[in-house]
């Protein structure tokens, strides 16, 4: 079992995503939260979709390796929604989200996940991609989720988990956990051979 395997090591989840930390924690792994305030965000332009992702996951974890103890393993990630070749960031204000699910509304785009594991020994990083297919939407809809849900610390201005993905999403190619920001059943193989 997974939890026997890192009965040893002190894991430390560098999110302040709520979803990242509910994820986790479903996995039956003890774990502390550890944030820091600011990171650079920035990445080389030459880099594809998935490779974005996995830059930005470690370059978090390089933040904390002066840190990190002998039996610490740490986990960053990343997420970002790709559509038509361009990233969808997460929305600043109302405006900002409405225009980006009316990008999102009746199109397939990408949700790719980096995650990054972490040690005093090593790193291994890994990215999983899930297509996801919207429907339609009516600006009725979408003003309703932004008025309701206030999704703006979202990538893409929407949380699948959300009334919106209940009613808005019609299917979806790839791990469901991977559209929160944490695809669990990489992360658990991630972890039972690190």
């Amino acid at each position: 079992m997974l939890q026997n395997k890192l009965i040893s090591c002190n894991i430390i989840l560098a999110s302040r995503s709520p979803r990242r930390q509910y994820l986790l924690k479903e996995l039956g792994i003890e774990f502390e939260i550890r944030i820091k305030e600011e990171h650079d965000e920035t990445y080389p332009q030459s880099l594809t979709k998935e490779q974005i992702p996995v830059y930005l996951a470690e370059v978090k974890a390089k933040t904390f390796i002066n840190e990190l103890t002998a039996n610490d393993l740490l986990i960053t990630a990343d997420t970002i929604v790709w559509l038509d070749g361009e990233i969808i960031n997460k929305p600043s204000n109302y405006e900002e989200a409405v225009n980006m699910l009316n990008k999102l509304s009746g199109k397939m785009h990408q949700v790719v996940t980096g995650v990054c594991l972490t040690s005093l020994k090593k790193t291994s990083s890994f990215h999983v991609v899930t297509d996801v297919y919207f429907k339609k939407l009516s600006e009725e809809e979408i003003r309703y989720y932004v008025e309701n849900f206030r999704p703006y610390d979202k990538a893409g201005a929407y949380g699948i988990q959300e009334w919106l993905g209940y009613i808005g999403i019609e299917r979806i190619d790839g791990c469901y956990f991977n559209v929160m920001g944490l695809p669990l059943q990489k992360l658990y193989e991630g972890l039972r051979f690190f």
